[in-house]
């Protein structure tokens, strides 16, 4: 078993810096976290928040309180705080007991530092004794709104309101590389790791749930929906390799990685544990 080098994606994972947010409630329930920049901006919604240096709290009844929060993440939209938008609703869930709390744009997570769900595969071949050989690894889209032209696994998508992680995995393995339900639903559940770091568009907290999808040979992953420009399957060692590095997305790099312990192709990197939900 090989140790683990490089790797930079790990000091990514924790990559924040916890006196610049503050917290952000719904109801007084914990629900993520806010820019301590930004709290003069939502000052300006006084029948909404209650703002103050030690947290902002979105007091609103639970029927209102999606279309409050649509009304504030536009306006912050057309203020240039909020980036990226999806079109794509996510629900908000309260940190402590997963309940939903709210719904909302999902590029607006990261404003307000709430926990979003992604799901990954780790698309490989195998040899007939059952041990990876290949990685597939696809090239993002130079169009995306994030992480343009990085690499990324052979499936990566958020969890839309009302989805598992699994069934987000099935849709976007059509959507992205074109592969049938039934062999998408073949996929084992790996690890999940929680992700604490700041990030352009705000705060990520969100959770990955890796899978593990063994693919035949003849399979070649082909994309539909326009976020790929291409895929390429990688020897395991190279693949591996260009995770430890800076040319894949932090996210795709920690699933790899999660693939490569859990396979015990890599001993497990200090402070691994801590990731992990």
């Amino acid at each position: 078993m090989s140790p683990v080098l490089g790797w930079p994606a790990l000091a990514a994972a924790r990559d924040a810096d916890p006196s610049t947010r503050t917290t952000f409630c719904i109801g007084g329930r914990p629900a993520g976290s806010v820019a301590r920049a930004h709290l003069d901006v939502l000052r300006a919604w006084p029948a909404l928040l209650r703002v103050s240096d030690s947290g902002v709290d979105l007091q609103v009844p639970l029927a209102q309180r999606d279309s409050a929060l649509r009304q504030m993440n536009t306006s912050l939209r057309e203020q240039g705080l909020i980036r990226a938008w999806r079109d794509e609703i996510f629900s908000v869930p309260d940190l402590l007991t997963d309940q939903t709390l709210a719904a909302m744009e999902r590029a607006a997570a990261r404003f307000w530092g709430t926990l979003t769900l992604g799901a990954h595969a780790n698309g490989y071949l195998a040899d007939a004794a059952g041990r990876p050989t290949h990685l597939w690894v696809a090239q993002r889209a130079e169009h995306k709104a994030t992480d343009a032209g990085l690499f990324d696994n052979l499936i990566g998508g958020g969890v839309a309101q009302g989805q598992s992680p699994f069934e987000a995995l099935v849709r976007e393995g059509g959507e992205e590389a074109g592969l049938a339900p039934t062999l998408v639903r073949t996929a084992r559940a790996g690890s999940v790791i929680r992700l604490h770091r700041s990030v352009a568009e705000g705060f990520q907290l969100e959770e990955l749930h890796c899978f593990d999808l063994c693919l035949p040979p003849s399979c070649v992953p082909r994309n539909i929906d326009g976020e790929v420009q291409n895929f390429r399957c990688w020897p395991i060692k190279e693949a591996l390799a260009l995770a430890a590095g800076t040319s894949m997305t932090v996210d795709a790099a920690l699933v790899s990685l999660d693939f490569a312990v859990r396979h015990g192709l890599l001993a497990a990197p200090a402070g691994w544990a801590a990731l992990l939900r």
